[in-house]
């Protein structure tokens, strides 16, 4: 039977990131023009302003390499709910910029206001259960959630998927039910990250996936190494050090079960975007090299 997973790759594995960092990215251009020659089909947007913020010309870009838009990062800082009501209108502007584009089926991919608050970014991967949100904060954060995801839904008729993320307030195992739990599952789905799932304490993907399969609608691979977490610990690092030193490795060189992933995905006649995400600081590494590792290595599993 025809695989019809469809592999893709993000801004953020060219240092295209959401966080105010020191350094630049590459222009979207040659980050785009390198995710065709290393054999991706699809891209995320990227933060608003690194492509093109007219439709028609967000349309030329993406049409003229033959690639599918499939979604955009919004992150909003849903545990205040003062921040819910510009995080409409954020997720409704890069929505309306997508459906104008013609992606009328790509997801905002909605995250916590990640790489915000001190103690999350600071105990990235570590948190232990302390600094989460308790029930009556997690009800303002799933409200936030749900009042996003149905304003692009009444709309534009697009769907919305969490992205579960350290640094942000949902990121262990037990964050991601306890939103999940209190959140409509018709309303909003769940972008499910590998890396993320275990640098914030999972140890068995499979198991998620099959315990919230009906939420999942969109994944993201990114690999994790428990070396480096394990240093990060012992170090004090925080988020953004953990990146820098490699926490989100190359696919097959960490500690995610990708085969055991990707046989689920299989088994279950996924036919979704697999978006592969090495996040990488502005100026790390050959993010070139690495997405073409990172391709051979997906299609050594058959991908």
């Amino acid at each position: 039977m025809e695989n019809k997973i469809k592999i893709a790759n993000a801004p953020c594995s060219w240092g295209a990131l959401e966080f105010e960092l020191e350094g630049k990215s590459l222009g979207y251009e040659q980050v785009l023009n390198e995710l065709v020659e290393t054999g991706y089909a699809g891209t995320e947007l990227g933060d608003w302003g690194f492509m093109p913020t007219e439709p028609g010309a967000l349309h030329d870009e993406i049409a003229k390499r033959n690639i599918s838009l499939l979604g955009a990062f919004v992150p909003v800082a849903l545990s205040n709910e003062s921040a819910h009501e510009e995080g409409v209108e954020k997720a409704l502007k890069v929505a309306g910029l997508m459906y104008d584009g013609g992606y009328t089926n790509a997801f905002i991919v909605l995250a916590d206001e990640n790489g915000t608050v001190e103690y999350r970014t600071k105990n990235a991967g570590r948190t232990n259960g302390h600094g989460s949100l308790n029930d009556s904060q997690m009800k303002i954060f799933g409200a936030g959630a749900e009042k996003v995801a149905k304003a692009v839904k009444d709309r534009y008729e697009m769907r919305t998927v969490f992205h579960h993320h350290c640094a942000g307030y949902i990121e262990t195992p037990e964050e991601i039910d306890a939103f999940l739990q209190i959140t409509n599952p018709q309303l909003v789905g769940l972008c499910f990250d590998t890396g993320h799932y275990m640098f914030g304490g999972g140890t068995n993907p499979v198991e998620i996936l099959e315990k919230y399969w009906d939420r999942v609608w969109h994944v993201h691979f990114k690999d994790f190494s428990s070396e480096v977490a394990a240093l990060s610990a012992k170090n004090n690092w925080d988020y953004f050090q953990s990146i820098q030193h490699g926490v989100f490795c190359q696919l097959g060189k960490g500690d995610v079960d990708f085969e055991s992933i990707i046989q689920f995905l299989k088994n279950k006649n996924y036919n979704g975007w697999i978006v592969v995400e090495q996040d990488v600081l502005p100026g790390m590494g050959n993010p070139k090299q690495c997405a073409e590792n990172n391709r051979r290595y997906l299609q050594s599993k058959g991908l």
